[in-house]
């Protein structure tokens, strides 16, 4: 029996309860199927319903069975993970054993063994058997332990959100931290014997050991905890979450380690000295064994000193000319795009994060074949359409137009860019399908679409209430500076707009659309390009007229985008009464008259907003959207300005584009532009010749 995957052929193995009735073999409500995304684990469902989860395969169990262990000479388990397929077997060793594994139609999983002597099945192992193994049954960052009373409790730092539901013994609302993480100064709480949070959203690096791992998530301010992949030979591989982590519970015995993180002020020295001796304990025996391997070394080469000394002179010759060489191809450009020779090395490859391939068929039924009840917009690449997978989650598939302006290139280029993204205001690329003359992206689903369906509408703006439109702002500065500085790469989006905001259940945002973002080398500071895209009103004035982009680029974006939040009014097709004012000159023009809280959108309450707030992200918009490039802030500190009410903020000077009716001029000289664009929200693509 395999339980899992073949990805060559698309098709699933799972076991399926019968009807509640034992007269009936037809398929019931129960199922016992595998989730490969992350690190494969193996969820019991009810219809839709999670109901327990067996966490990750950890290279010797499942780390949410710490019993599970093979009986010698009778049932060997196992677990294989390729490019071809992925799933979990056992196997007999004594041909007079039988056993099974199976799904009541009450919600069990059994493991049955055949007692020849009594000729009946024995229930060798079962689940769920406890209140923990209940799938969050202590919620996001609450720990379960069927030692304890209650059961629940939160992880150190963290305090229950539901107070009242928790007293009566309900902990699925589970936690909330007590102090705000600042990154810098972030410590991590060591666990034992804990069963590893679910891990379908997570990164991994198989390769990577527990130190390197740590140092990484501590460098990403979006990683709230690590782990190990594997248990064998003392640990290896790495894991790191970037959402809450759910699904926890601890263990007398046999579980994983898992590292999370807290804010300095709620690690006590004890914690922080046990994990700080567990790391030097591994730190030592490290240094130990390198040291030993040195000596070893030195004295292979005190003996053989000549013939080492020829071969070292000669790799140093090869290593020279191959270096020569490297460095004459390190940097190839391709439409303005530097990009690295070493990101085709395995070396760069190792730690990409893999992403599903869906099958044509399957988003097809998916979206009920793209029918017209499933459309959730339009843009200039595509339609956008919502689909429910079978197994029940909701997604939103990019269909990209064949005739449109978004290729192979473009579509490659976001995927291979949005897979390596992970951040909270980032939208999460599920999977992809490419074939034949048909591209699609697979995205988690928005409840709420996207930005400029609310803003722009007079009968659904009402719902974004000052806090709300304060807190879209601050998202999205920070997945700004996420990709501008945080991640792996330097990205530059080069088309933030309000369509390209996309808004979860909560409405928090999600930066989405990188059809056109552009990665850049950590000390690239801008480059230049022929082809020009974007959005009018969105665009700045070195990228419209020069083809020149940068992180600033981005900045004046998001200063264009900051006042539509702000006034509920869009930038491109706004005028003043004059007639020669767009929205950035209207916002100036107010701002040097002292009367920028009349740019306020009319729907939000006159009581529901601070107004030393709001002037202070019309302040820092304004910055954003300055005509001269080196003038605008960098993204670190338009969140430090947004976020601190003490911060000392420079006055703006003139914004860029700020006369509505003043034609652009051309050079005369150059070849025809060949300009395609829509009014409403599309990408526009600007072919000059230079």
């Amino acid at each position: 029996m395999k339980l899992g995957w073949n990805f060559d052929t698309n098709t699933e193995t799972y076991i399926n309860s019968w009807k509640v009735t034992e007269q009936d073999p037809s398929n019931g409500d129960i199922s016992f199927k595998m989730d490969y995304q992350g690190i494969p684990e193996i969820f019991l469902w009810n219809k839709n319903k999670r109901i327990y989860r067996s966490g990750p395969w950890n290279g010797k169990r499942f780390s949410g069975v710490p019993e599970m262990q093979p009986v010698t000479d009778s049932i060997q388990f196992s677990f294989v993970e390729n490019e071809h397929e992925v799933y979990y077997t056992f196997t007999i060793g004594k041909q007079s054993l039988f056993s099974r594994l199976s799904v009541t139609p009450l919600g069990e999983l059994q493991r049955l063994t055949f007692i020849n002597s009594r000729s009946f099945w024995s229930k060798f192992w079962y689940a769920p058997k406890d209140q923990c193994d209940h799938y969050k049954e202590c919620g996001p960052f609450g720990v379960c332990d069927t030692n304890g009373s209650p059961v629940c409790s939160c992880i150190k730092g963290f305090r229950p959100k539901n107070h009242q539901a928790w007293n009566l013994r309900d902990g699925s609302d589970g936690c909330l931290r007590n102090n705000e993480l600042d990154c810098e100064s972030d410590r991590f709480l060591r666990m034992v014997n804990v069963k590893l949070p679910e891990t379908s959203r997570v990164f991994v690096n198989r390769s990577m050991g527990i130190l390197e791992c740590g140092e990484m998530c501590k460098r990403n301010c979006s990683c709230s905890g690590y782990g190990n992949v594997e248990v064998v030979n003392g640990g290896s591989g790495c894991v790191m979450w970037v959402d809450e982590l759910v699904d926890i519970r601890v263990y007398p015995a046999g579980g994983q380690e898992l590292f999370v993180r807290l804010a300095a002020s709620d690690v006590d020295d004890d914690v922080l000295r046990e994990s700080s001796d567990h790391k030097t304990a591994k730190a030592i025996g490290i240094v130990v064994g390198g040291a030993a391997i040195i000596f070893l070394v030195l004295g292979i080469c005190f003996l053989w000193r000549k013939k080492k000394l020829r071969c070292l002179l000669n790799l140093k010759e090869k290593r020279e000319r191959r270096g020569s060489l490297e460095r004459s191809q390190d940097l190839l450009m391709t439409d303005g795009v530097f990009t690295s020779n070493r990101e085709q090395t395995n070396e760069n490859n190792m730690d990409e994060l893999e992403l599903p391939f869906f099958d044509f068929n399957t988003i097809t039924i998916a979206t009920n074949n793209f029918s017209h009840e499933n459309k959730l917009g339009q843009g200039g690449f595509g339609i956008v359409y919502k689909g429910r997978l079978m197994e029940g989650q909701e997604i939103a598939v990019k269909r990209l137009s064949k005739n449109s302006g978004q290729g192979v290139e473009e579509f490659k280029n976001e995927v291979k860019l949005i897979v390596k993204l992970q951040h909270r205001n980032l939208v999460r690329l599920l999977g992809c399908s490419f074939q034949m003359d048909e591209k699609m992206l697979v995205y988690e689903y928005m409840e709420n679409r996207s930005l400029d369906a609310i803003l722009f509408d007079k009968t659904k703006k009402s719902s974004l209430d000052w806090k709300t439109r304060f807190n879209i702002i601050c998202g999205i500065a920070r997945g700004l500076l996420y990709l501008h500085q945080d991640s792996r790469f330097r990205i530059i989006h080069r088309d933030l707009k309000a369509s390209n905001i996309l808004l979860d259940r909560e409405m928090n945002p999600k930066i989405s659309d990188f059809g056109m973002a552009r990665i850049f080398g950590t000390d690239q500071t801008e480059a230049n390009t022929v082809r020009v895209v974007g959005t009018y009103g969105y665009m700045s004035p070195e990228y419209a007229m020069d083809g020149i982009f940068s992180v600033k680029s981005d900045v004046f974006s998001f200063g264009v985008l900051a006042m539509e939040i702000i006034s509920g009014k869009k930038n491109r097709g706004f005028y003043s009464a004059s007639k020669e004012l767009n929205l950035l000159g209207h916002s100036w023009k107010l701002w040097k008259e002292g009367n920028s809280l009349e740019l306020i959108d009319s729907s939000i309450i006159d009581n529901s907003y601070l107004p030393s707030e709001v002037l202070r992200c019309i302040q820092v918009g304004l910055l954003c959207v300055q005509e001269r490039a080196e003038d605008r802030p960098t993204m670190s500190s338009v969140v430090l300005m947004l976020s601190s009410e003490t911060a000392t903020i420079a006055q703006p000077k003139n914004p860029g584009f700020c006369l509505g009716s003043i034609p652009i001029e051309t050079d005369s000289s150059s070849s025809k532009q060949d300009e395609s664009c829509s009014v409403n929200h599309v990408t526009v693509t600007m072919v000059d010749g230079r």
